[in-house]
């Protein structure tokens, strides 16, 4: 089976085109794939697709298998895996997903490539719940991006224990501080993954929960440790737009057998 490994700001996933590749079992490919000693490893699986209702359709699998509603950095690559192949020859891409079409668009420099992708509305959930966890006590949010978010606030997220959230284990969770009026930091666990590198929906939620208490401005740089994301808040229309990097890391074969 031919792969691609592509990551945004760190988070790396395989990517395979379901058009040409035959797959029958993704939910255990992904978790053999992923797999950083004996497979190709990775955040997880992206599978990218027919669709009826947009150019390509794409399916995210994290790393234990289960599916995920969205993915904001793997919507990016996704955008370039199709531009860089020729299957969309358009830089304006729609990417049917779980929850619906995502519009990209893409932009290159000479030495640089932007993806903007419009990540749709956001929806604001209970605010301000107190958490307890040991003997600190933190102020969280609960955004969906599409996919469950919890916002927590903390002092430095450097210094968060990712263990002591085992039970919040359904909702992907992100710690933040605000470092100014223009600009965030946060770490993330995903559901279903694990501490990432950087999540692109939890960014977008991250940045929301901030706008919303007016912490920081409509456009904001939230701060990951794999990297940067750009982050506005049209208040017309509700959406929410990313901008970021896509790379593709390499490419290659693999003979896996499934049960």
């Amino acid at each position: 089976m031919r792969f691609t490994k592509m990551q945004a700001l760190g988070n790396d996933y395989i990517y395979v085109n379901a058009m040409e590749e035959k797959i029958e079992n993704p939910s255990v490919l992904a978790q053999k794939l992923s797999d950083r000693h004996f497979g190709v490893g990775g955040d997880g699986l992206i599978l990218i697709d027919f669709s009826e209702k947009a150019d390509v359709k794409m399916r995210m699998f994290n790393a234990d298998g289960t599916e995920g509603e969205i993915c904001g950095n793997g919507i990016r690559c996704v955008a370039k895996y199709v531009y860089d192949k020729k299957i969309v020859k358009n830089k304006n891409i729609k990417i049917e997903t779980y929850n619906g079409i995502i519009e990209t668009k893409i932009f290159q420099k000479k030495y640089s490539e932007t993806i903007l992708a419009d990540m749709g509305q956001p929806s604001i959930g209970e605010e301000n719940k107190k958490i307890v966890m040991g003997e600190e006590e933190y102020t969280a949010d609960y955004i969906s991006m599409g996919n469950p978010h919890l916002v927590v606030y903390v002092d430095d997220p450097k210094r968060i224990q990712m263990k002591e959230w085992q039970e919040y284990e359904k909702v992907n969770v992100e710690f933040v501080t605000v470092l100014n009026r223009n600009k965030i930091s946060m770490r993330v666990k995903e559901r279903g993954t694990g501490e990432t590198l950087a999540c692109g929906t939890g960014a977008c939620a991250a940045a929301v929960s901030c706008m919303k208490k007016q912490y920081v401005d409509n456009y904001v740089e939230v701060e990951m440790p794999g990297g940067n994301l750009f982050v506005e808040w049209e208040k017309d229309s509700n959406h929410i737009f990313a901008a970021g990097e896509a790379k593709t890391v390499f490419e290659g074969e693999v003979d896996i057998c499934l049960p």
